[in-house]
């Protein structure tokens, strides 16, 4: 009777890891890298603490370890994200700088900016938008600050500007791996994010995040190929970064670009949401591997308000530099004038590859600055 408990038990077992191992192999390399960071963390191969640092001045915090152990293309590989309060006290604060760097796990060594997706700055909008007393503006858009990426892991608002917050309030830091070209590696990876800020009064600058999305067909979304005079996309998946307009039109700002020459645009005037003029100061991207140009435009006046050049790697996938916008001056925008982004893209390989154009805007901002000073008298 024991032996048949044994039995039946060690069949079970067996039944449920070959159940587990169909399960995973049908997962898709994202939802892999999401099983094997949890396995790694909650059995103590891998650390998953944070650790941060807090000079006058300077936020740093240092990710958890990641598991390179394959190919991870853009938004596939593992990842992080951390509360953070860059100081101890709710006096106010001006963020100036954002920068993320890899490093080998093991060795402390510096490695390739190839290894880093994204990093992504949130911010609690109801706390942010409270605190100034503009509760309309609550809810009103996705309160992320800012992203980094691989092609652009620093960015540097202009001089004499900056994001102003409370200190203690909490940003969501979430930072990602990537690696687009060595199939074989192993490598334990950490990544080093800092924030500059500083207490001086600046000018203060409100982001606003713009993205092209495209309409694809929601009754047979990944059927293909269009027609390179098409204005629908075809997504790399309809559960993230999808969209539906009231008329219940689907958009997708995730999708594939074929091998080629490729041009996509698509209005932001929704995004924009401009109640009046606004003075744009900077602005910093994001795209994936295979974009060459991104442009904002006025479609109005049919003029250029900034043109980004991206440069790519030539003998791998990767990008080496994406072109930001920052400007002292800046750039009136009117609430009268309709904008679009477009993206050019050349795919160098001969298969399908993955596309993003996202811009994080930061315009002078008029009313918050008027609210700030009316509160110090």
């Amino acid at each position: 009777m024991k032996k048949r408990l044994i039995r039946i038990i060690l069949a079970v077992a067996l039944l449920g890891m070959l159940g587990a191992g169909i399960w995973y192999a049908q997962l898709s390399n994202r939802h892999k890298a999401i099983v094997k960071k949890w396995l790694l963390q909650h059995s103590g191969i891998a650390d998953a603490s944070w650790k941060t640092s807090n000079a006058s001045g300077h936020y740093r915090m240092v990710s958890p370890t990641f598991l390179l152990d394959g190919i991870y293309k853009s938004m596939e590989g593992p990842k992080a994200s951390n509360y953070v309060q860059l100081t101890p006290d709710s006096s106010l604060i001006w963020i100036t700088r954002f920068d993320v760097k890899a490093f080998d796990a093991d060795s402390g060594e510096r490695l390739s900016n190839d290894f880093i997706c994204h990093t992504n700055i949130d911010f609690n909008d109801a706390a942010y938008f409270s605190s100034f007393g503009l509760n309309d503006r609550v809810g009103q858009q996705y309160p992320r600050m800012t992203s980094l990426s691989h092609g652009l892991e620093d960015f540097a608002l202009p001089e004499g500007f900056g994001i102003p917050m409370k200190g203690n309030e909490l940003l969501y830091v979430t930072t990602e791996t990537l690696n687009h070209n060595d199939p074989d590696i192993r490598k334990w990876v950490r990544h080093e994010i800092d924030i500059d800020y500083t207490r001086e009064k600046l000018k203060p600058l409100m982001s606003r995040t713009v993205f092209i999305q495209l309409p694809y067909n929601k009754a047979d979304p990944f059927k293909g190929p269009l027609d390179p005079g098409a204005t629908q996309c075809l997504p790399v998946e309809t559960k993230n970064h999808s969209y539906t307009d009231p008329s219940g039109q689907t958009y997708s700002g995730h999708w594939v670009i074929p091998p080629g020459k490729r041009t996509y645009r698509a209005s932001i005037d929704d995004m924009l949401r401009l109640k009046d003029s606004a003075r744009l100061h900077a602005a910093a991207l994001h795209v994936h591997p295979f974009a060459t140009h991104m442009t904002l435009r006025d479609v109005t006046t049919g003029k250029t308000v900034f043109e980004s050049t991206i440069r790519n790697h030539r003998n791998r996938i990767g990008i080496d530099r994406i072109g930001d916008y920052v400007s002292e001056t800046g750039t009136t925008l009117y609430a009268n004038h309709s904008y679009e982004l477009v993206l050019e893209t050349h795919n160098t390989t001969a298969v399908n590859q993955d596309m993003m154009g996202s811009a994080f805007l930061f315009f002078y901002d008029a009313e918050l600055d008027r609210k700030i000073n009316t509160k110090k008298r």
